[in-house]
């Protein structure tokens, strides 16, 4: 191996280890990356920065602000809307639809977005048909997946087409990805609806180890909330200090039912009668108004005081769950230096992450994506909360409400235009995703503002940054070394044994780094393997591209699987048997997509 090849693999690998290991951001790392290209002479300045001018990017960057137009619109809010109306009360039945409606929604949108956008409705349709929500949140993350691999709309499929285009081959289509991919998705369907929803996990219960979806139901059960919620503070001189529940006549004399307490940074669920009052606490309490009010002659305090002005008095609460989004600004920072209470006026009662609930500090705790908060607080300030970018507020009543739906139209046309121009070939995909995202301005669906604030930049620096990575495989002849490498190994099996093994390695890949990163570093190695081989690139192109959206093993996979844990109240090994099976019904339904569809053998 030559000078070039091995400084190339030290680059690689230690960006790899970076982006694995979670200690620079992954955009910081590609821009070092890009950097550590360009000083070593192993692409020239041009092919260091040419990521940010090529057709990909604008394609990628088109399809963040279409895809804000579809919501800004309520075109997803509809569709979600319409779940609700035919879901039923089978499993059986909203497994098909869930999963269904998230593959179809991936067709012409970012994965990611068509899950976040969907989970609530399905949150709410699980609580409505009494189906626990770990048993639909997966198949909705996994429909989300698998949507994707039938469309060129996706991160992975456009970087992969790219790098096709780099190398003199041609791009991939819509057609190109449709059939293969849609046999995939019809596979993890059939899949999913006879035996893959018998391996997901069938968990709630009114204890304390719980979700954070799971305790809100549950109290409301228990405590039968058609009557009010409501927050009492026990201040120093009152009778109830250093009391017990049992005896302090909170049940028997006032008919007020204590429904949890918060300590300082501690919330005690489903308190237990001997638990004695302490000075300062809040008591979540459930009874009618004159009955609360009547607490207030035993030197309690109704409702608290967060800043917030009401002039109603109106100070009943109400229970909701928030989920922190893969995009979201409050990653990595704590409620407390958000002053999330002084700006909303809710308080957070306990925190659900990765299988365990956590009811102390809660608002002390850093918060990381797919994290679910149970809150308290006023209706008004959930329905405040709940237009926010930043949190996604899974209750119906305070559901996010699109702010142009009068655009909905408009904006389900422009992109059926873009999708059948696109499909047949009318014009160039970039030039066409950049069409409808201008027109979504124009029609008014999106200001330019939103326009802007919809692009995921950090991704796009990822992309642009990592870009000439696939540009140095190819010059320093690291990626013909690979490809020979695999083809050595795998050729004398058949042609289809090469494809399979490209893909599994993919697979493999993209269970730790991602179908974005994964994308940028097999794409070389896969076309020059074709070309080696006699191949169709392009047949090869798809089938590497697919296999950079079966991230099924893990959460940490795919954001959407990750936004899925707090909400479904997963643990890690959640994912691992239905997502081996969906890898292996994967594998096989591509390799058959290759016979039928490409005719490799």
């Amino acid at each position: 191996m030559t000078s070039e090849e091995w400084i190339l693999i030290g680059v690689v690998t230690a960006a790899l280890g970076l982006i694995a290991s979670s200690r620079l951001r992954p955009d910081v790392v590609a821009l070092l990356v890009l950097l550590a290209l360009g000083v070593t002479g192993l692409v020239t300045p041009e092919e260091a920065f040419s990521g940010f001018g090529r057709s990909a990017i604008i394609t990628i960057v088109s399809l963040f602000v279409i895809t804000e137009g579809l919501n800004a619109t309520g075109v997803v809010q509809n569709i979600a809307d319409r779940i609700r109306l035919l879901s039923g009360s089978s499993e059986v039945r909203l497994v098909i639809i869930v999963m269904g409606a998230g593959a179809l929604l991936s067709l012409v949108m970012i994965s990611i977005a068509a899950g976040a956008m969907l989970m609530p409705a399905v949150v709410q349709v699980a609580r409505d048909a009494n189906v626990r929500a770990s048993k639909l949140l997966i198949p909705l993350a996994f429909g989300t997946l698998v949507g994707g691999m039938a469309t060129y709309f996706t991160t992975a499929n456009i970087i992969v087409s790219d790098v096709l285009q780099e190398n003199g081959l041609g791009g991939l289509t819509m057609v190109d990805f449709l059939a293969t991919g849609g046999l995939v998705a019809i596979a993890a369907l059939v899949f999913m609806t006879i035996w893959g929803r018998r391996m997901l996990p069938d968990r709630e219960s009114p204890s304390g180890s719980v979700s954070a979806a799971a305790l809100s139901r549950s109290l409301r059960e228990t405590y039968r909330l058609d009557d009010r919620l409501w927050e009492v503070r026990v201040p120093p001189g009152s009778r109830l200090v250093n009391m017990s529940l049992d005896r302090s006549g909170i049940g028997e004399e006032a008919g007020v039912t204590v429904v949890a307490i918060w300590r300082d940074h501690h919330a005690i669920l489903a308190p237990a009668p001997n638990e004695r009052l302490r000075a300062g606490d809040y008591l979540l309490t459930l009874g009618t108004e004159d009955r609360v009010r009547k607490l207030a002659e035993w030197g309690v305090s109704v409702g608290r005081n967060n800043g917030i002005k009401n002039t109603q008095h109106d100070y009943s609460v109400d229970l909701t769950e928030v989920v922190i989004p893969p995009r979201s600004n409050a990653i990595g920072k704590t409620l407390k230096e958000l002053r999330f209470r002084n700006k909303y006026g809710l308080t957070a009662v306990a925190l659900w992450r990765e299988g365990r609930s956590v009811r102390t500090d809660v608002g002390l705790r850093p918060l990381q994506v797919g994290d679910a908060v149970l809150m308290v607080g006023p209706a008004q300030a959930i329905r405040a909360l709940s237009e926010e970018r930043d949190f996604l507020v899974l209750q119906s009543g305070h559901a996010y409400r699109p702010p142009r739906p009068h655009k909905a139209t408009w904006a389900t046309a422009i992109t059926a235009v873009v999708l059948v121009a696109t499909i047949l070939n009318i014009i160039p995909v970039a030039v066409g995703m950049l069409a409808g995202a201008v027109a979504m301005v124009l029609t008014g669906c999106l200001s330019m503002d939103d326009a802007y604030n919809a692009v995921e930049w950090r991704v796009i620096v990822l992309i642009a940054g990592m870009l000439p990575v696939s540009i140095a495989m190819t010059k320093t002849g690291l990626a013909s070394q690979i490809a020979t490498v695999l083809v050595t190994a795998l050729q004398s099996s058949g042609n289809l044994a090469v494809v399979g093994g490209l893909f599994l390695m993919t697979v493999l890949i993209t269970q730790l780094l991602g179908g974005q990163v994964t994308a940028l570093i097999v794409a070389p190695i896969a076309v020059t393997t074709a070309l080696q081989t006699g191949l169709n690139p392009h047949a090869v192109g798809v089938a590497v591209a697919i296999a950079c959206s079966a991230a099924f093993l893990t959460p940490l996979g795919h954001p959407v699987n990750i936004l899925m844990m707090g909400p479904g109240g997963y643990t890690f090994n959640d994912f691992l048997k239905p997502g081996f099976w969906m890898t292996v019904i994967s594998t096989v339904a591509v390799l058959v997509g290759m016979i039928v569809f490409w005719g490799i053998r």
